[in-house]
């Protein structure tokens, strides 16, 4: 059976890859495939007779007309498009505004404060970590003395499968990358790692690296659609699913990107909330391991020691499936969760669920 796993996409800087060792490993693949002794494998065709030629298919209008579109989405969006580096890694960034601010994911700068950003012609700038927001993988940092160009956000709610996606970023370092597919689904749900489950994700065939988190995944008008930020594993045979890469959604990097600017943090989340911290059982449920004093599950009556097994419906075995589910409801709304107590009895508390707080 086909399983995936998701990983977050930031480059360590354990092994540094320079475009020469791209080159250098690229003509070492070469000979390798023409020779193991070092001698062409080329095939002369006998005297006299003619060499093959493969036919000639000319473009079509619509052909040149659409790769031509493309190099201007690339042209115009590069340049909002920035490099992230730390001591522990790099990553990409979207310039947010006029004033410096450039959004990325928080797993890029996680675990710091200073930051050296390079612009797609090679300037490079000192930045400063504005704020952060985990539960959605977002953060904001801010450079001091640089002035770039803002990148355009599309309207993510407007997008179809199938339409064009074109992937800009910083994949294993290698600056300025661009690779393109379609958008290829909707998923809601996706887990990141520890305990982080994004609420929707955009789904693209466009070729996503470590290195491409936090970069730019934009439309055929040259709009920002998403933040690239995980790509897909098969824990089976212990590789990467091509083709199968994440971004977070053009209106929650907007949402979020936005009230950190203004406030230093989120203020108004979206996300439902329990105030409840859990933990894992042996596949048996979310063990209740605090309650928040006066917040929905304390309300509702939850305990700690109690087991959740079920919410607004939804079987629970682990604690990354409750943060899977409360991803997908929405603050306000009053759902059954199912506890098992520590006398093994069963209790269904009705839980007005509240709004996640702001970092």
């Amino acid at each position: 059976m086909f399983r995936l796993a998701f990983i977050a996409l930031r480059r360590h800087l354990l092994a540094p890859l320079a475009a020469g060792t791209v080159a250098a490993a690229a003509v070492a693949g070469i000979a390798l495939a023409t020779s193991s002794t070092g001698t062409s494998r080329t095939t002369i065709p006998p005297t006299g007779s003619p060499p093959p030629s493969a036919p000639v298919r000319l473009a079509t209008p619509t052909g040149i007309a659409l790769q031509n579109a493309i190099v201007e989405v690339v042209h115009s969006v590069s340049p909002s498009v920035v490099q992230i580096e730390d001591q522990e890694g790099l990553g990409s960034g979207i310039v947010l505004d006029a004033a410096g601010d450039v959004v990325t994911n928080n797993h890029v700068v996680s675990g710091a404060t200073s930051f050296t950003v390079t612009t797609s012609n090679g300037t490079r700038y000192p930045a400063g970590l504005v704020g952060s927001f985990p539960p959605d993988d977002l953060a904001v940092i801010k450079i001091s003395g640089a002035h770039l160009k803002p990148a355009t956000f599309a309207d993510s709610s407007r997008l179809q499968v199938g339409d064009l996606a074109i992937a800009i970023g910083n994949p294993l370092g290698l600056r300025s990358s661009v690779t393109e597919g379609i958008v290829s689904a909707f998923r809601a749900a996706v887990p990141e790692s520890n305990n982080v489950t994004l609420p929707s994700m955009i789904q693209t065939s466009a070729a996503i690296n470590p290195g491409n988190s936090g970069g730019a995944l934009v439309d055929i008008e040259g709009r920002v659609i998403g933040i690239p930020t995980l790509a897909a594993t098969d824990p089976q045979l212990g590789g990467s699913a091509p083709g199968i890469g994440f971004a977070i959604p053009s209106n929650l990097v907007t949402a979020i990107a936005d009230q950190i600017v203004a406030h230093g943090k989120v203020v108004d989340s979206h996300r439902a909330y329990l105030g409840i911290q859990v933990g894992d059982t042996n596949g048996s449920g979310a063990y209740v391991g605090s309650v928040t004093a006066g917040g929905p599950a304390a309300k509702a009556g939850m305990r700690v020691g109690e087991v959740i097994v079920s919410v607004d419906g939804e079987p629970i075995s682990t604690a990354s499936e409750l943060f899977g589910v409360l991803s997908t409801l929405k603050p306000g709304r009053q759902v059954p969760v199912v506890v098992k107590r520590q006398d093994g009895a069963r209790k269904t508390l009705e839980v007005t669920l509240g709004t996640f707080p702001g970092s």
